[in-house]
């Protein structure tokens, strides 16, 4: 039986994939739970032409197109055309998750979010039989044991669960938010974020400790099947199957504490959002994490109970 993997989704637009998670989860429910996983439906086969899902938003004088992102890709996908485009192209804002800072400023809020303050190693605040299992992944790798020991676990987790994605093509500068970035200053359009890189960081940061360990004994439990799992992911996207992408992406937060910082809270800030943008004219493209927009948790079902109502496109 496969085993159910944490997606690097739940992670930053700032290094990786997307951000998810459509079920509630047990309130008992840990990352890293050894419970039978879900059915998940065959997987897609990745086809030559991506058409992601996108929805839209309307009233008498305001449009918001809600499209769903992958934060990491491999090059030569083609995604950027037919409605999605078209919606894009009509738009006079674009607004993402985040709007990534210049290098310098981005390693000073790393060093004042991400590295441990108390003196002790990450590997020092694992159990034995956990660290001795963090420390064989690393060795696997091709790395030094020691390399993430001034680090957070949850940060530690972002950087380990990177790895195996670029050593298999993943280049973190493909996302679809880089092309839209890309396209929204070649027009000279508003770009707008939903939360800054202190308030993404901060989301990790504060997280219980034992919180992040279990995210990152995870993360070392299923690094060795993060490459395929990113691959049907980035299938399911591309083929618009919303609820097996939801389904997907639903392995790794099982904790509950995890599952209200990553996903609920963001949608419920976000749905607020939305609701005041649609008191003011114009055109938007928001694009965020496609994980938000799946499930029961999602954007659309939250801007719902507001009486918005989001309507998906066929194209």
């Amino acid at each position: 039986m496969a085993r159910r993997w944490l997606l690097n989704g739940l992670l930053l637009p700032l290094y990786l994939s997307l951000t998810a998670c459509p079920a509630t989860p047990d309130d008992t429910a840990s990352a890293g739970s050894d419970a039978a996983p879900e059915t998940v439906t065959a997987p897609a086969v990745l086809p030559d032409d991506a058409d992601p899902a996108l929805w839209v938003i309307k009233d008498e004088d305001t449009t918001i197109y809600l499209f769903g992102t992958v934060h990491i890709l491999k090059p030569g996908m083609t995604w950027f055309d037919e409605a999605v485009k078209d919606g894009f192209d009509a738009s006079d804002e674009l607004v993402v998750e985040m709007i990534k800072p210049d290098a310098a400023v981005m390693a000073k809020i790393v060093a004042d979010l991400a590295i441990d303050k108390t003196g002790v190693s990450l590997r020092d605040k694992l159990a034995a039989e956990d660290r001795a299992d963090y420390e064989a992944a690393l060795t696997n790798l091709g790395m030094p044991v020691a390399a993430f020991d001034p680090l957070d676990p949850w940060f530690a987790s972002v950087n380990l669960s990177l790895i195996p994605l670029m050593r298999n093509g993943y280049d973190a500068n493909q996302g679809v938010e880089d092309e839209l970035l890309a396209h929204a200053k070649a027009r000279k359009i508003t770009i707008t974020g939903l939360e800054t890189p202190e308030q993404q960081l901060g989301f990790f940061d504060n997280l219980p400790e034992d919180v992040q360990i279990r995210f990152l004994n995870f993360t070392v439990d299923t690094i060795d099947e993060a490459a395929d799992g990113m691959e049907q992911m980035v299938a399911e996207w591309a083929n618009a199957n919303i609820d097996a992408l939801g389904e997907l992406m639903n392995a790794g937060l099982e904790d509950k504490i995890l599952y209200e910082a990553l996903l609920v809270n963001r949608n419920a800030i976000w749905a607020e959002w939305v609701d005041q943008r649609m008191a003011q004219p114009g055109t938007v493209f928001l694009a965020v994490g496609a994980g938000h927009l799946a499930g029961e948790s999602s954007l659309q079902a939250l801007l719902a109970k507001k009486g918005i109502v989001a309507e998906r496109i066929e194209y």
